[in-house]
Formats: C-alpha cells, sequence, structure tokens
C-alpha cells in the first residue's frame, strides 16, 4: 500500500486531490495534514509516509522554510510540492533545496498522478516544458538553507517580524510572548546563523527570498 501525507490547508483541495488519485493509483492510503505543525506532528508520529504533497502556502510554512524544515528533519523522506505557482525560480530553488518534483496544482489528475508515480519511483519529476529553464542553486544558499533549518517556527516567525521593521516589544505583543523571551530568540537566532546584527539576519533570509509564515 502506497502511504501519501496530503499537506495543504485547503480542504477542498486535499478531497478533490484525494478522489482524483484514488481513481488513478492503487492501494492508496491518504493521510491529510493543513499546516507545517501538523504536518511536522504526522511526520514524528508516523514513519510510513510514502511521499509528502507539500503545498508552499500553508499556515506556519513561510513558503520555502516549511520544505527546508521538513528535510531537515526528515531526510529521508521524499517529498514533492505541489504549488498553484509555476515559476522557474520557485521551482529551481524547490529542487535545489530537496524535493523531488515539482506538480502545479493545475495539471489534470492523471498527469498529477503519473508524476507522482515517477517520485515514487525515486525520480525527480518537473513540469517538461520547465526543465530547460532551471538553474542549480548556488553552494552559498545551500548553506544557508542548512542554517534557516535549524530555526523553529517560533525563530523564524521572529525573524520575520524583525524583517517587517517591528521592535522587540511589539513582536512580543504580536507573538503573545514577552520581550525578555523575544531576545532569547533573537540571541538563538544570531548564533544559527552565524551573524552578530538584527540586519545580516534579514540580509540572509532575503536573499533565499523567504516569505513571512502565515499563521493559521
Amino acid at each position: 500500500m502506497t502511504r501519501l501525507l496530503i499537506a495543504d490547508d485547503h480542504p477542498l483541495f486535499r478531497e478533490a486531490l484525494q478522489g482524483a488519485l484514488a481513481n488513478h493509483l492503487q492501494d492508496l492510503h491518504i493521510v491529510e495534514a493543513e499546516s507545517l505543525e501538523s504536518t511536522l506532528e504526522v511526520l514524528n508520529r508516523d514513519d510510513d509516509i510514502d511521499l509528502l504533497l507539500l503545498d508552499l502556502h500553508m499556515p506556519g510554512s513561510g513558503d520555502l522554510y516549511g520544505l527546508i524544515r521538513i528535510r531537515e528533519d526528515f531526510p529521508l523522506l521524499p517529498v514533492a510540492i505541489i504549488s498553484g505557482t509555476e515559476d522557474p525560480a520557485v521551482i529551481g530553488r524547490c529542487i535545489g533545496f530537496g524535493a523531488l518534483g515539482f506538480i502545479p496544482k493545475s495539471m489534470p489528475s492523471l498527469q498529477i498522478a503519473e508524476a507522482i508515480s515517477v517520485i515514487l519511483e525515486g525520480d525527480e519529476w518537473v513540469p517538461e516544458g520547465l526543465r530547460a529553464q532551471l538553474q542549480s542553486l548556488p553552494q552559498a544558499d545551500i548553506e544557508l538553507a542548512d542554517k534557516i533549518a535549524t530555526l523553529t517556527p517560533q525563530q523564524y516567525r521572529v525573524l520575520f517580524h524583525v524583517h517587517e521593521g517591528l521592535l522587540n516589544k511589539q513582536i512580543a505583543y504580536q507573538l503573545g510572548i514577552t520581550e525578555a523571551t523575544v531576545k532569547a530568540h533573537m540571541t538563538a537566532i544570531f548564533r544559527k546563523l552565524d551573524v552578530y546584527s538584527r540586519t545580516q539576519a534579514v540580509l540572509l533570509a532575503e536573499r533565499l527570498q523567504l516569505a513571512p509564515p502565515e499563521d493559521g
């Protein structure tokens, strides 16, 4: 039996995808998650997932942070991005950060099933028309992603409130924590990213084009 985890915050899409795949793949068991937090919970308790289908824009995911974090925590788990975008730059980054495939949501269900079958066999899959446009990531960006992966979701939220120009007191209010906790998170962020100022930390995040996490 093939066990897929569909991680997407839209219940109707998860339901539609599950129904579509059932028509094309045999012996299929679907597990669902709607946020980065719930995805990590599923993966921590279920080590029999054959493939994770990961949406980039779930709550807590912050676009590429979700992929980077999951690849760090579960390096042997095959991950395919399933997304509404078809931007070659985004696809290239996803593949560079460890995704085995990138499946646009606009594809017909039969093609999605065929793409999943290829990925389950251990091969990479991206839309044929976009393959030639993909560029390899610089080694420096891959090394930076390894550092970003060590941030906890809360530290990631703090980093992006800093990116928005908020002061520690404002970040504490936004996240419902104390200012002392924000300062502790900032100290950890500086250490993990090997930087010495708020500006340096934000510039590193911008280099990877990471987006602020959506909270759900």
